[in-house]
């Protein structure tokens, strides 16, 4: 196992879960770097490298001993092929730290230890536990889309997430309100496959299978 094995995107899930050294759940994931939607959380805990628990209706993940391993060699192999620009520069830093942990002899997992709750910080000021299916459909949207705004099959929206199909149909159907969300029909039935008819939602007179989200 080697970080060219990984995506950037799985790459990135790790070094944000290195840099907490701690349970993450989905949501702030989503806030503090890249979201995991399902293909990819089921390939990083099928590697080894993180154990994702359900809890409370939205997943939680943690680096496993073979997920800290990997790290080290992540901060020492460098961007990814067509890396960005803002991209290339967290490798540099990464780098950087790598040549430092080789001199001091230190591990990862002794420079990154879990924030401690300060003071101001209190029950009634976390993050409420709830996730909700309309909250999942827009975070594997994002991952499905290059660009907010764009047009995702929602084929291939429910295959990146677990809601039984009923919460699905229900989160669509509430989004379809929202807005800045569009939830429509292909007007080309020719391009239609079954999976698409398969994945439809019924929404008014007409099976919808196209989704897209303003920023």
């Amino acid at each position: 196992m080697t970080p060219t094995d990984l995506t950037g995107t799985e790459r990135a899930v790790l070094i944000v879960l290195m840099a907490e050294s701690r349970p993450v759940a989905n949501p702030e994931l989503a806030a503090l770097g890249p979201a995991l939607d399902k293909p990819g959380r089921d390939k990083l805990n099928a590697l080894g490298l993180i154990e994702s628990e359900r809890v409370k209706g939205r997943y939680v993940h943690e680096l496993t001993d073979r997920g800290w391993a990997l790290c080290r060699d992540i901060v020492a192999a460098g961007p990814p092929p067509r890396s960005t620009g803002p991209a290339k520069t967290l490798y540099t830093v990464l780098g950087a730290l790598g040549r430092y942990l080789q001199r001091s002899e230190v591990s990862l997992a002794e420079l990154f230890w879990p924030a401690e709750a300060s003071e101001a910080e209190t029950p009634e000021a976390e993050t409420p536990e709830t996730e909700t299916p309309e909250d999942r459909v827009r975070v594997a949207y994002a991952r499905l889309t290059p660009r907010p705004g764009g047009w995702v099959r929602l084929a291939e929206l429910r295959a990146a997430l677990e809601d039984p199909r009923g919460d699905v149909d229900t989160a669509l159907t509430a989004l379809s309100r929202a807005p800045g969300v569009s939830v429509i029909p292909e007007e080309d039935q020719k391009k239609l496959t079954p999976d698409d008819r398969a994945a439809a939602v019924m929404i008014g007179d007409r099976p919808k299978h196209l989704i897209a989200i303003e920023a």
